[in-house]
């Protein structure tokens, strides 16, 4: 079978407070985005990667990253939309025709391994959908209007999503053309476009609490510490 992983590197990072995208903000010597590729490259269960940016960052993305660290794996470079969702199609509609199977991964996120590639994969070949995500360790609360609580969830049923998110290819192009016409900007992951426009359900394998997604400083200033400890 044929896996293609997308990576999503066409964010503005506006909360990083930073004129550099954060996908290419430095990591110990490295753009953000080199971490994800590289284990994607390295990875035996992954046979091509998409890599979706902004239009003014392709040729840096091409000559800084991909050339410079010979990611071979990688099969084109291609422009992203204004959000995260119409980046993800033009990532789909990117993939090889014969691709079997999809990764979805934020660029942001560069501490993927290869022990979540390989669960997420064998979770997507037995239910069709699989994503990955660790438990909640606080106390997840609902508010109303007004800010007042109207309802405590039950924490050993509540878990933090992470990408990748592994799908059959033709299940979710499927569910993202059945959405293309409705408004969409209540959808935050690929899994709730494949439970919404697809009716179906999604399997959810543990991940890692250091596969943390760079947004914000002190984001950045706690990758430094996980980079350290697993280098």
């Amino acid at each position: 079978m044929k896996c293609t992983a997308i990576i999503l590197a066409a964010g503005q990072g506006k909360r990083m407070k930073t004129k550099v995208q954060k996908q290419f903000l430095m990591l110990q010597g490295k753009p953000l985005l080199y971490y994800s590729l590289s284990c994607f490259q390295k990875s035996n269960e992954i046979n091509e990667i998409v890599v979706v940016t902004g239009k003014d960052s392709i040729d840096y993305c091409r000559n800084e990253i991909i050339e410079k660290y010979e990611f071979t794996k990688v099969k084109c470079i291609t422009e992203g939309g204004k959000e995260r969702y119409d980046s993800v199609y033009a990532g789909l509609e990117a993939c090889s025709a014969d691709t079997d199977y999809v990764f979805i991964h934020d660029g942001a996120r560069p501490f993927i391994t290869e022990d979540i590639i390989k669960r997420t994969k064998e979770g997507a070949i037995a239910y069709g959908a699989c994503i990955a995500g660790v438990p909640s360790k606080d106390t997840m609360k609902i508010i109303d209007e007004n800010n007042m609580v109207s309802q405590t969830l039950d924490r050993s049923k509540v878990w933090c999503v992470q990408t990748p998110q592994v799908f059959l290819y033709h299940l979710i192009k499927e569910a993202h053309d059945n959405a293309k016409h409705v408004n969409m900007q209540e959808i935050t992951d690929d899994a709730m476009v494949v439970e919404r426009y697809k009716n179906t359900q999604v399997h959810i394998v543990e991940g890692a609490y250091d596969n943390i997604k760079i947004t914000t400083p002190e984001d950045l200033l706690v990758a430094e510490k996980i980079l350290k400890k697993i280098s």
